[in-house]
């Protein structure tokens, strides 16, 4: 995609300027009258536009009036004949960015298209700085020792030096945003910026509006030009969270974004492309959405070509400790109580939590527990966690576990039958003629495995 459209009736002045452009690294699209620039504006979002205020069909004013159309920040640079000054004030005044005259000075040129650029930059990084929300904590990578979550990882970083389209599953609060801004941060499109939308968040009248903005009288109120967030990640990575409660009306309009980079702003009739790396994220089964007819097929293959899932805290038991600890320092620092520690009590409540809010949940009662906290340990008191619920021993509190398969389950086996035995005997008050017969077995078959456990037990 180019990056600056220039505007010149000569041919020669506009090779020139096209050939000094490349050399400073910008990709260049060329229009020789108003007509045709306007044409171009309308389809593709540039960085810049460098035009001439003489055309033919039309004149700059247009050019600059287009751009400004299409996007009210899009710099736009006008050139004039020497003698004709007053035509460029004109021009700055009704949105020129900067302005040259002829004959053009190439490096004087470069730098405003340099300044313009970067002005721009600025200027969309500004936004998102407002718009996106502040959350205390979170961490620069992802941490932890799971082999599970070292998986992910490794399917994260494979993805991130290509383009393809990736899908984040797992549980609310296991930091599938986290894990998307680290592919984003790993790959090509590092540089640009990451634009986050939760689908789940924004009433379904307003979501379309948030992600392709709208033209000006699009509806009542709507007083000026609206850029969305697709547009906002130009260059970058959208990522769209908590996919599986999109609205079926715009998951049509999703499924063009990613394949072809292309949408309507609302209310807009002009077709806008844009360069964006589509991350979504969910929480639910979109297979089975699919199988309820909530949510399109052909999306869902789309959005599924890379798949990447989190395993939940609860599954990741070793990590429970490092994550606590690093929180708790950050925490402390962050509060100005140095050496605050957790206690080996405070740890054991950690380690029995069975966290269904995962990693969320847990930065939510470190902070808790360092607000509660007067010295410098923090007490299972501190953390105000619900007792471990135990309805009975589990299956690991009476049968050793460890080793080969084929070993466990023939411990699992002999330990099921033991209780089924006793629990026949219990029943039938002794008989073994009953129990035998309620165990589906003969009585010989009884008799031996009884005396087979009794010899055990002696042994």
């Amino acid at each position: 995609m180019a990056d600056i459209l220039i505007v010149e009736d000569k041919e020669s002045l506009r090779t020139m300027l096209r050939r000094t452009l490349e050399s400073g690294g910008f990709a260049v699209d060329e229009a020789a009258d108003a007509y045709e620039a306007r044409r171009r504006i309308q389809g593709t979002r540039y960085r810049a536009v460098l035009t001439d205020l003489k055309l033919p069909a039309g004149s700059g004013f247009d050019v600059l009036q287009a751009a400004r159309d299409a996007d009210a920040e899009m710099p736009v640079i006008v050139m004039t004949a020497y003698g004709t000054v007053e035509e460029a004030v004109r021009a700055m005044k009704e949105g020129a960015t900067d302005f040259l005259t002829k004959p053009v000075d190439t490096d004087h040129l470069l730098l405003l298209l340099d300044r313009a650029v970067e002005r721009r930059r600025l200027l969309t990084e500004l936004v998102l700085l407002q718009e996106e929300h502040q959350r205390r904590f979170g961490l620069p990578e992802v941490l932890g020792e799971d082999p599970a979550l070292k998986e992910a990882m490794m399917a994260l970083q494979r993805a991130a030096v290509t383009d393809t389209t990736v899908l984040v599953l797992g549980e609310s609060g296991t930091g599938k945003e986290l894990m998307s801004r680290a592919l984003h941060q790993l790959s090509p499109r590092a540089k640009g910026p990451f634009v986050a939308i939760n689908c789940a968040a924004i009433p379904e009248n307003l979501l379309e509006n948030e992600l392709f903005g709208h033209e000006k009288g699009a509806f009542t109120g709507a007083g000026a030009r609206k850029v969305g967030k697709a547009e906002l990640a130009h260059e970058g990575t959208l990522f769209l969270d908590e996919i599986g409660d999109l609205p079926l009306p715009l998951q049509g309009k999703i499924l063009r974004l990613v394949q072809e980079r292309q949408f309507e702003r609302v209310g807009g009739l002009q077709t806008l492309t844009v360069d964006v790396r589509v991350v979504a994220a969910t929480n639910r089964d979109l297979r089975e959405l699919v199988n309820e007819n909530l949510f399109r097929e052909d999306l869902y293959f789309r959005l599924s070509v890379f798949p990447i899932e989190i395993p939940p805290l609860r599954r990741r038991r070793r990590d429970v400790q490092l994550l606590a600890e690093v929180f708790v320092g950050r925490l402390a620092r962050e509060m100005g109580r140095p050496g605050l520690s957790l206690s080996e009590g405070a740890k054991q409540s950690l380690a029995e939590h069975s966290w269904p809010g995962n990693v969320r949940e847990l930065q939510n009662c470190l902070e808790r527990a360092v607000i509660l906290c007067d010295g410098t340990t923090i007490e299972p008191t501190h953390l105000r966690l619900d007792p471990p619920v135990r309805s009975g021993p589990t299956l690991s509190d009476v049968v050793d576990l460890s080793g080969p398969l084929p070993e466990v389950a023939k411990r699992v086996v002999a330990r099921a039958e033991e209780e089924a035995i006793a629990l026949a005997l219990r029943e039938t008050e002794g008989d073994r003629v009953a129990a035998a017969e309620r165990l589906g077995v003969s009585l010989s078959t009884l008799n031996r495995r009884l005396r087979k456990a009794e010899a055990e037990a002696d042994g």
